[in-house]
């Protein structure tokens, strides 16, 4: 029995089944989910006949730690193999508040989008990675928060792949993670991320789970884009914009653009007016990303972060526009924290 996979409604059954009460199958979550990485839910809680039961079948993981490696900024970055022998990456941040700490999330095994500066893309799309494999990597993160003297207080789908391809997983993923009858993380500390599937955004706003937005869009201009990522010559600035648009409007919630300044392609001040002018109406804020450098591209380029005088002055330019932007600055340079580089090293160690 997986507990990972399944939600209060889609377990009784099966407790059912087994001869034991449906009843237990909330409190029985909420323990398993309580135990964290250790996802043994505490089986003295529970009437001996389940407790049995539970000893002697929920050891199976859908994902298992196989190397941590922490960083001296504290960033924590964990490479999980799944049940088919393939390897995903998470990462876990710790916040600026000493009590607290941010999770990073892949929702497929590689990536397909192609994204030139990505490490992740170099090694191709294998699969989209199944519920419990998601949950698996929510508990070892909260593990992690934990070990440290923190809480995981936010998780973000930005880690290996595209969400949006992945959508329907994704959502179930969430539900497991934030709802109080399991992993009582709060749908309002989710974000998922997206290079600008149309399709994904609007599908993510129709599923009423009010989480974050945010959108990779790297660059203001269709042609830098299309350079840079290749799903920018299917979906084009303005269009992602207008999906954002909409998906501000049916959730209420202020949608995020990340985008990673890169020296001498996309840090200009020119450019910068440029997305102050996208963005200078709309109720959106612009995370500034340092680029973690991940060598030779698979166009042949090699990409360096923007100097610090382009970055700040690109700041002031959006600021002074009256765009709201922050520099998030990188984290755990030292352990390859990069999206994709763990996995990468891996493989060809």
């Amino acid at each position: 029995m997986d507990l990972s996979e399944h939600i209060p409604s889609s377990l009784a059954p099966q407790l059912e089944a087994l001869g034991l009460k449906p009843s237990h199958a909330g409190p029985l979550l909420r323990s398993y989910y309580g135990a964290g990485a250790t996802a043994q839910p505490n089986g003295r809680r529970f009437p001996p006949e389940l407790a049995l039961y539970l000893k002697e079948h929920t050891d199976r993981r859908a994902a298992s730690v196989v190397t941590r490696n922490v960083s001296a900024d504290g960033t924590t970055k964990l490479l999980l193999r799944l049940c088919d022998g393939r390897t995903v990456e998470s990462v876990m941040m710790p916040d600026f508040r000493t009590d607290r700490a941010a999770g990073c999330i892949s929702s497929q095994v590689g990536c397909a989008m192609g994204c030139d500066f990505c490490a992740t893309t170099k090694t191709g799309f294998e699969r989209n990675l199944g519920i419990g494999e998601m949950v698996e990597q929510f508990l070892a993160l909260r593990h992690e928060a934990r070990a440290a003297g923190r809480r995981l207080q936010t998780v973000v789908f930005m880690g290996m792949g595209e969400p949006m391809l992945n959508l329907e997983n994704v959502c179930a993923a969430i539900v497991r993670m934030a709802d109080n009858d399991m992993g009582a993380l709060g749908f309002r500390q989710v974000t998922v991320s997206t290079v600008g599937i149309v399709q994904g955004i609007d599908a993510l706003a129709a599923s009423g789970m009010n989480v974050h937005l945010a959108i990779s869009l790297h660059a203001p201009d269709d042609a830098t884009r299309a350079r840079l990522l290749p799903m920018g010559r299917r979906f084009g600035v303005q269009e992602i914009l207008a999906a954002a648009d909409r998906y501000q409007e049916r959730t209420r919630r202020p949608v995020s653009i990340q985008y990673c300044l890169l020296d001498g392609v996309n840090d200009s001040v020119r450019q910068a007016e440029e997305l102050a002018g996208l963005l200078g109406k709309r109720r959106m804020h612009v995370n500034l990303l340092r680029y973690n450098p991940t060598g030779l591209s698979l166009r042949g380029e090699t990409y360096a972060p923007s100097p610090e005088a382009a970055t700040e002055a690109f700041l002031s330019q959006l600021r002074g526009r009256g765009v709201v932007a922050h520099i998030r600055r990188s984290r755990g340079p030292d352990i390859d924290a990069a999206c994709g580089q763990l996995r990468r090293r891996s493989a060809l160690a």
